[in-house]
């Protein structure tokens, strides 16, 4: 019986470690940085590629690793491959097509929506 529990809480954080991203966040989002320069981010369900007005791009894996929901405000924690950790917090409960990239710190790495490019306080003003 010790073995059987065992085994079925190692396949659910198996199962919890290996996820793939939510449909919530998925697809192309345009994003500015705290300076104001201006990307696109497209998630895919086990990477994201982050590109720059020049064209540039850059390609990350990673694996979903959390999700909370609190007074309907939905939090995805996303873990990379190399082992850094964010999370997309969806603050608006009246639309799901903005959101912040944050770091484990909780400092602003990105704001983001579907539609087009916004700052931090613009966010707020959906409310």
């Amino acid at each position: 019986m010790k073995s059987l529990k065992f085994i079925l809480l190692f396949l659910v954080f198996t199962m919890l470690a290996s996820c793939s991203g939510s449909d919530f966040y998925k697809g192309l989002w345009k994003a500015k940085d705290s300076n104001g320069n201006q990307v696109q981010i497209n998630f895919e369900p086990e990477s994201f590629s982050v590109k720059d007005t020049l064209g540039n791009s850059r390609e990350y894996n990673y694996t979903q690793n959390s999700i909370k929901t609190s007074n309907s405000i939905k939090t995805y924690g996303i873990k990379l491959s190399d082992g850094r950790g964010y999370q997309i917090n969806f603050p608006n409960t009246t639309t799901d097509d903005v959101a912040l990239i944050m770091d484990e710190k909780g400092k602003v790495i990105y704001t983001i929506s579907r539609n087009e490019y916004i700052v931090y306080e613009d966010i707020y003003k959906l409310n």
